[in-house]
């Protein structure tokens, strides 16, 4: 084997060693003393090998013998990395974040990670299904640092999740998914934290909406109760549970959250 290819396979070994499982190119290029065509070409004997797999131009993941079929580990294992590589504050979100707290009920078919900063092109292919979407701020208290065998990756609490499942609604699949998800995630919701969280948030329609759900059709009055206790003097007005172009016939809510109903919610459960 020439002298190149043995550099490249003691770094990926190396990598694995320490608990890794990505690299870039400009980590090739600062530990390797080798050409950019020899590089190319050791790349593309370890890519038609499917030992390694690109994610993003210069960002590459190392596959295991293990994971060889599928062509790529989970993105939970990388995906911090990846967005390092990218430059951006991130969490990962959504039914991602929910199966982390044990509301896996509802299998995504994409991982959701929240960033910020301008929208980013979401990474599909066979192998990859990656969501990006973005927001201006969050509160750094509602994202959590969760363990993995690679190390950790910034994961949003349980709270931040409920208010994002809500916010989101269309990407989870409409809101009687959105009610399936939160009757499992319910139980991991402090009511404290949730009050915290719901004053900080973004979106004062997703805070109602949230309250309504909790309250009406999941009958969680404690937590509802401190949505209620968030939203205090804040000017709230009349919303459509779920927001549509038509204009509707009636906006009269006829509770307290000053939701007007215009859908009917069951859960899967």
């Amino acid at each position: 084997m020439p002298k190149q290819y043995k550099y490249l396979d003691s770094f990926i070994d190396e990598q694995r060693a320490n608990g890794k499982y990505s690299f870039t190119t400009e980590d090739l290029h600062t530990q390797l003393e080798v050409s950019e065509n020899a590089l190319k070409k050791t790349l593309q004997r370890l890519k038609s090998q499917e030992a390694v797999t690109i994610v993003r131009k210069g960002f590459y993941v190392i596959v295991p013998p293990e994971y060889r079929a599928k062509g790529i580990i989970p993105t939970s294992l990388y995906v911090n990395d990846l967005m390092k590589f990218l430059g951006r504050d991130y969490y990962v979100g959504l039914l991602n974040a929910a199966a982390f707290y044990g509301a896996a009920h509802q299998q995504p078919q994409s991982f959701s990670i929240i960033t910020k900063g301008s929208s980013m092109r979401p990474i599909k292919n066979e192998k990859v299904n990656i969501a990006f979407y973005t927001k201006s701020q969050w509160n750094e208290k509602d994202v959590i640092k969760k363990k993995v065998d690679t190390g950790y990756l910034n994961v949003s609490s349980p709270e931040l999740t409920a208010l994002d499942l809500v916010n989101y609604f269309k990407v989870i699949g409409g809101f009687n998914r959105v009610a399936t998800v939160l009757e499992e995630l319910k139980e991991e919701i402090q009511a404290s934290k949730l009050e915290e969280s719901a004053r900080a948030y973004h979106d004062v329609a997703a805070v109602q909406r949230l309250g309504y759900l909790l309250e009406y059709i999941l009958e969680e009055y404690t937590l509802a109760d401190a949505l209620f206790r968030a939203l205090g003097s804040t000017g709230f007005y009349p919303t459509l549970l779920r927001p549509q172009k038509e204009k509707a016939k009636s906006m009269v809510t006829g509770n307290k959250w000053k939701i007007v109903p215009n859908i009917e919610i069951e859960t899967d459960l």
